[in-house]
């Protein structure tokens, strides 16, 4: 499963922390190709709709495949302390 995140990460297809609605999935879509997430939830939602059934299989599948966004590393708070002093 880690090989198929790291090819997920790769190609910049990682699940939104932001904007997400209910997976994250649409969002990180829209994210990937460039246009904003309702945008993108509508065209999603427009393509499984020509295809019948496909709505029960594509999102719970890229749910599970896509891994989740990196955590961004929290601010610094507070000054730094000079060296030498604890």
């Amino acid at each position: 499963m880690e090989s198929i995140h790291a090819a997920f990460r790769r190609n910049g297809l990682v699940r939104a922390r932001d904007g997400r609605v209910l997976g994250g999935v649409a969002a990180s879509l829209g994210r990937r190709f460039g246009i904003d997430p309702w945008p993108a939830r509508l065209l999603f939602v427009l393509a499984l709709v020509l295809i019948p059934g496909s709505q029960l299989l594509v999102y719970p599948l890229l749910w599970i495949l896509m891994p989740v966004e990196a955590e961004a590393s929290p601010a610094p708070t507070g000054h730094p302390r000079p060296n030498g002093s604890a």
